[in-house]
């Protein structure tokens, strides 16, 4: 099967498999674990911060930031559609125990004068801003410039307020930016990034920021349930994917493009070509409103060995990754044209 729904779906390289079989392991608890240290201080290298901590996941990792940042009945400032918001089941009230206070942002860029009047002062009746939380790159599959990131990170520190910054796809920013990660990250506080996401790692995400905040966290991860013991074996597959894969992330952008490319060319199909900045493609087809209609244009494809999602508001989404070369785009288009024939 062609496996389009996510770049979550992929399975580790035979490298990483080797490494994970032949990884040095000890208790990480105890911080003895040699191979996790080892991806932990890659991990702080490569974003330029001064530590890093190894988590089980990009949830888990934002919502350790939340709870390491910011004090119970805090308020934090993040955008209406990021992942924190709509994908991490409402963990920040129940873990961090924090109010969200979400302002529009599209695309992921956060306007500094909506954040500005939002952060509150020295009031009985007011939660205290705790937290502002940026994404890049952000779930729409924009990228959000460093000058916008810059805005926000001015006003963060006139008010003397971290940033923490959900940079799960943070080396596909990287690559659509032109620079090095640690150039987004040295835009906020704390960062967080995948594994998981585009890299092959088959688990594991890691939080980093200064080293004080990273002493915190480590014991708040132990809190969470995220202490994981011998888990070397699962962090010798990360330091594979943050020194072989990161550097080929240009490929699935590429193929990406080419995607959207042929899906334009078939009647009917809308790609949102502005939101092309990293490895997914939007793309809306008014033929298929109908909750039905969609259902089985997905179905069509699985018959043709092709597993997507089902459109959600409309918008199908197909992404790429290490596991999708040119035949497979080809494929994926030719398998689009039949489907959308015979379902209308």
């Amino acid at each position: 099967m062609i496996d389009i729904r996510s770049d979550t779906v992929t399975k580790p390289t035979q490298a990483m498999r080797k490494a994970m079989a032949e990884a040095e392991v000890g208790d990480d608890v105890y911080r003895d674990d040699p191979t996790v240290n080892e991806l932990e201080r890659l991990a702080a290298s490569l974003v330029g911060k001064e530590a890093a901590l190894f988590v089980p996941s990009g949830t888990f990792g934002n919502q350790l930031a939340l709870f390491t940042w910011c004090k119970r009945g805090s308020e934090v400032i993040l955008g209406e559609d990021c992942h924190i918001i709509q994908h991490e089941a409402g963990a920040a009230s129940v873990i961090a125990g924090v109010q969200t206070r979400p302002i529009p942002a599209p695309t992921g860029r956060l306007n500094p004068q909506d954040i500005e009047k939002r952060i509150r002062g020295n009031d009985i009746h007011y939660p205290p801003t705790s937290l502002i939380c940026m994404e890049n790159a952000h779930s729409s599959g924009s990228v959000v410039p460093l000058h916008a990131m810059d805005e926000v990170y001015t006003v963060a520190q006139s008010h003397g307020i971290p940033v923490h910054l959900d940079g799960a796809r943070i080396f596909n920013a990287a690559v659509s930016l032109g620079v090095e990660a640690r150039e987004l990250a040295a835009r906020a506080d704390s960062v967080m990034f995948c594994l998981s996401k585009g890299l092959c790692a088959p688990v594991g995400s890691l939080l980093a920021g200064p080293a004080a905040f990273i002493d915190q966290a480590r014991k708040n991860r132990k809190i969470m349930g995220g202490g994981m013991r011998q888990t070397g074996i699962l962090a010798a597959a990360g330091i594979v994917a943050l020194r072989d894969m990161t550097g080929r992330l240009a490929e699935d952008h590429r193929r990406a493009r080419r995607l959207a490319e042929g899906l334009s060319a078939i009647p009917g199909v809308q790609v949102a070509k502005d939101r092309m900045d990293i490895n997914m493609v939007f793309f809306s087809i008014p033929a298929l409103a109908s909750p039905e209609k969609g259902q089985r244009f997905i179905e069509l494809l699985k018959e043709a060995g092709i597993l997507a999602n089902p459109p959600e508001q409309g918008n199908f989404r197909f992404v790429t990754h290490y596991w999708i070369g040119d035949p497979e785009v080809q494929q994926i288009i030719d398998a689009c044209k039949q489907a959308l024939t015979l379902v209308q």
